[in-house]
């Protein structure tokens, strides 16, 4: 784990000195210029790591800022800070001196761990990025909008309005704003003896759609069959006749019979299966 052990800040810059520092946005963002353009040639080793120590160790206040924006967001501020270092560590490894000043390329790198760290750990379960960014919008708006003490609880159009997002879309950044977690699919609906679970409220696929979109494919072939097939596969089929029945209503023999259905049935198929085929290729 990542601690801090400076104890005392940066000693102040001598005001005599002929060449004054660079103004700083922050107090927690100490002069390690030197110790950057050190690093960078410096090869593996006790030295390098040493170095490295020493930067990631001044520069973690400003890693604790930036954890602490996040805090109230379901983490703690332990674990968003041990984040934050990550971010830091990355910056320091990553940092080039002669591209300008390792404040203004730190300060995303860590913010952007944070973020990361929400998006892809804070979730029970992997939702689109579209709707973590809604969500985002609608908590910043929310704020902006309740800033004033004695302010109403915003609406969703006032924070549509806001944002120019639909309130559609806002109602789905509500609907984020309190999905962290997942409920159980165990979990009672209503108290006592007789409750039941949010699993018995979900609906089971009904197998009867299958036998609905068979018959529909079926009755084009049906239709263009001879009307002795048709007449036997109704007998066979609807009214349960044995074909040794079927056979005696016709006056034909039963394996004629057999031949018929046979014969009928692998025609309406192969239609039925040669449409599902056309209908699914590209125009």
């Amino acid at each position: 784990m990542l601690t801090d052990l400076s104890t005392s800040r940066p000693s102040a810059p001598d005001p005599t000195a002929d060449t004054a520092p660079a103004l700083r946005t922050h107090d927690d963002a100490p002069d390690t210029a030197e110790l950057f353009a050190r690093l960078a040639g410096l090869g593996d080793g006790p030295e390098r790591n040493a170095v490295r120590g020493e930067l990631v160790t001044a520069w973690l206040p400003m890693a604790h800022r930036i954890a602490g924006r996040f805090r109230d967001r379901g983490e703690s501020v332990e674990d968003l800070r041990q984040v934050a270092a990550l971010g830091l560590v990355k910056a320091v490894d990553r940092f080039d001196p002669s591209r300008g000043a390792f404040e203004s390329y730190a300060v995303p790198t860590v913010t952007g761990e944070v973020k990361r760290h929400f998006r892809d750990r804070m979730w029970a379960l992997r939702v689109p990025r579209r709707v973590q960014e809604l969500r985002n919008r609608v908590r910043l708006a929310r704020r902006e909008l309740a800033q004033h003490p004695g302010s109403p609880e915003p609406t969703v159009t006032a924070i549509a309005a806001h944002t120019g997002l639909t309130e559609d879309e806002v109602g789905a950044g509500l609907e984020a704003l309190e999905s962290f977690s997942t409920l159980s699919l165990d979990a009672e609906l209503s108290a006592g003896d007789d409750g039941c679970s949010l699993a018995d409220t979900l609906g089971t696929t009904d197998t009867s759609y299958d036998v609905v979109v068979d018959r529909e494919a079926a009755k084009a072939g049906l239709r263009r069959l001879p009307e002795r097939e048709r007449a036997i596969l109704y007998m066979r089929f609807f009214e349960d006749m044995t074909q040794s029945r079927i056979a005696d209503r016709l006056g034909i023999s039963q394996m004629h019979v057999s031949r018929l259905i046979s014969r009928s049935c692998a025609r309406v198929r192969d239609e039925a299966l040669g449409r599902c085929a056309e209908g699914a290729r590209p125009a």
